[in-house]
């Protein structure tokens, strides 16, 4: 590795211009959308398995002391893991396959782009793609009479930022693959995410295994997404934004370092 890979200058982390990347892509997918939309089902079909089984023999759940229908209580969690697979699905897979096989980075990287705009232009892509996902649930939950206040519509910044977490943190994670089969880890880790983040249990049916559930970073998505469809805030609110957005700033920052490492070889 030559001596300069190795040393970071400042103006390599400034974001001139991100919108290059995301200008790319949807002329890249103007043909494709429907692999853009592909994620948002699996959520989906995991609501309406609720809707029609479960919920009928749950009955209701407490969400910040007010009763609410079980699939009331489901789905602003599940909106949220659809804002996740959006952002995971784009910041893993077609990451790796831009970065390792089509050398789409080391193009921009000839161009004035520096790994800061690269880095930004792909996270901004993956959180457009998770807002398309959580803007869709939305509207399927208004239609299915799920949605009980117009704070809802507060749901949407919150999926953006849990999109803006979730792509940060997939784009890093990324940066570390040596190759197709390394994307197992990513199933192996967001899987466990979305059964154990209060997505389908309030935190006190975990007991005194609640504080695991509260490491997850899908969980205090989950919290945000819930309250606004709630219409119920609390002081706690601020803490789940604080951590989405301190893992945010982490993820953009390594992703950006890792990125200038590997392609200034």
């Amino acid at each position: 590795m030559s001596t300069n890979a190795l040393r970071i200058l400042p103006t390599d982390f400034v974001v001139r211009r991100p919108q290059r990347m995301i200008e790319r892509h949807i002329v890249a997918y103007r043909r494709q959308w429907l692999i853009l939309v592909s994620g948002f089902f699996e959520p989906l079909f995991y609501l309406l398995s609720m809707r029609a089984g479960l919920g009928s023999l749950i009955g209701t759940v407490s969400v910040a002391g007010k009763q609410v229908p079980y699939d009331a209580f489901v789905a602003p969690a599940l909106m949220a893991s659809s804002a996740m697979n959006g952002a995971i699905y784009d910041s893993t897979g077609n990451v790796l396959h831009r970065l390792k096989y089509a050398r789409v980075y080391d193009a921009a990287l000839a161009t004035p782009m520096g790994p800061a705009d690269v880095a930004a232009g792909e996270i901004g892509w993956a959180l457009i793609r998770g807002q398309i996902y959580a803007l869709g649930f939305l509207g399927v939950m208004a239609a299915l009479g799920l949605v009980h206040s117009w704070w809802c519509l507060a749901a949407l910044p919150a999926c953006a930022l849990i999109g803006f977490c979730f792509a940060s943190l997939g784009f890093a994670g990324t940066t570390f693959m040596r190759g197709w089969g390394d994307l197992e880890i990513v199933t192996t880790v967001t899987m466990p995410m979305f059964l154990f983040s209060a997505t389908f249990f309030p935190t006190a049916a975990y007991g005194r295994w609640a504080w695991i559930v509260q490491i997850s970073p899908l969980y205090h998505g989950v919290a945000l997404v819930r309250a606004a469809n709630a219409g119920v805030w609390s002081a706690g609110v601020l803490g789940h934004v604080v951590v989405l957005a301190s893992l945010s700033v982490v993820g953009l920052a390594l992703a950006a370092r890792r990125l200038d490492l590997l392609l200034r070889k």
